[in-house]
């Protein structure tokens, strides 16, 4: 229904342009998109990048500049248009230019360059969509002096990762974390990582021997005892060898892991998994399943993430972010996220996610 509603109103106003691209796999940017129309006008938009030359923009409110060559002795007027079409890697449509909002523009003193904040994206719209920042001014004779397109992101990169145990040739067990799936529900992909707009930049897997947010809300409170990192895909990681039951440094309560994963403008996903135990039972499992050439597949349970209570800790409590599990009692398939961007794990704060300091 939106859409057709975006049909009528093109054909009503019969003054806008109908534009299509698809995104490729994307190379790193550096810096900050910009667009210069053939008056010289140039256009910035923070935090903006640009990637195999096209500028991509974090949904959100942005601040944006514009210089001129010359002084502007009137008005300076910008338009950012209405974010539309699917731009994701894998599917996409018309972009259907519409009037969109308004930029409130401040010159400097000598008014070659004007600034002010716009909003770029609407909730209803595609993770990744297309729009336009139109300027205007009296030096374009009240036309529409520059159209810079820009592609607006608002999905979150994602991962599905296996995590599978080794008995080490001394004595721990070593883990592997892969995006490749043992029991992967993507369809054709054997790599369950990436994302579906700018792409996905980077990942960083922590191991934590107790709860790393007891104390904290979003910034970890303990060290981790073993960290792995790295860019795009396939995520892989095979920790050093870590105590089971007897040896020092044992998680009696299985340890913590906290993935993070980063897209190219900085959208960020979190996943929060809790490893059972490398008591006894788990050790002789290993053993058994490597003595079969076989990895154990590490029996786990994921939690949710939980949105930052408003307020001061001192007032509201501390944010526990190993709160509420997501999968079911009895699930188990040694994986943990998801193989597309998806709001699953994340929940809104409640009284049993938040714990007294």
């Amino acid at each position: 229904m939106k859409k057709l509603l975006l049909v009528l109103l093109v054909v009503a106003l019969a003054s806008f342009l109908f534009v299509g691209c698809l995104p490729t796999t994307p190379a790193e940017g550096e810096g900050e998109g910009e667009g210069e129309g053939e008056t010289g006008v140039v256009v910035e938009i923070a935090g903006s990048i640009v990637l195999d030359g096209k500028t991509y923009v974090k949904s959100g409110t942005r601040d944006v500049t514009i210089t001129f060559p010359a002084p502007v002795a009137g008005a300076v007027t910008a338009v950012i248009g209405y974010c539309s079409g699917d731009y994701s890697k894998d599917l996409i449509d018309d972009l259907l230019m519409l009037e969109g909002f308004s930029v409130v523009l401040f010159p400097n003193a000598d008014r070659t360059i004007w600034t002010g904040s716009g909003d770029f994206g609407i909730d209803w719209h595609d993770d990744c969509c297309a729009s336009y920042v139109m300027v205007s001014s009296g030096e374009c004779a009240d036309e529409v002096c520059i159209k810079f397109p820009v592609i607006i992101d608002s999905g979150k990169p994602y991962a599905k990762v296996a995590v599978t145990a080794d008995v080490c040739s001394c004595e721990g067990i070593a883990l592997t974390f892969t995006s490749g799936s043992v029991a992967s529900d993507c369809a054709d992909a054997t790599e369950c990582c990436g994302d579906e707009c700018s792409g996905l930049a980077s990942w960083a897997i922590d191991i934590y021997s107790g709860d790393p947010f007891d104390l904290c809300c979003d910034t970890p409170c303990k060290s981790p005892v073993y960290s792995c990192s790295g860019t795009g895909c396939a995520i892989t990681c095979v920790t050093d060898c870590l105590p089971e039951e007897g040896m020092t440094g044992y998680a009696a309560d299985g340890y913590y892991v906290l993935t993070t994963l980063l897209d190219e403008l900085g959208n960020k996903t979190r996943y929060y998994v809790n490893l059972e135990a490398f008591d006894t039972d788990f050790v002789a499992a290993v053993t058994a399943a490597n003595a079969a050439s076989k990895s154990l597949a590490v029996e786990l349970t994921e939690y949710a993430q939980d949105k930052v209570p408003s307020g001061s800790s001192s007032t509201y409590g501390v944010c526990s972010w190993w709160c509420r599990p997501i999968n079911e009692e009895g699930y188990d398939t040694g994986e943990y996220g998801f193989c597309a961007d998806s709001p699953q794990n994340v929940i809104e704060a409640e009284d049993d996610c938040v714990l007294i300091g």
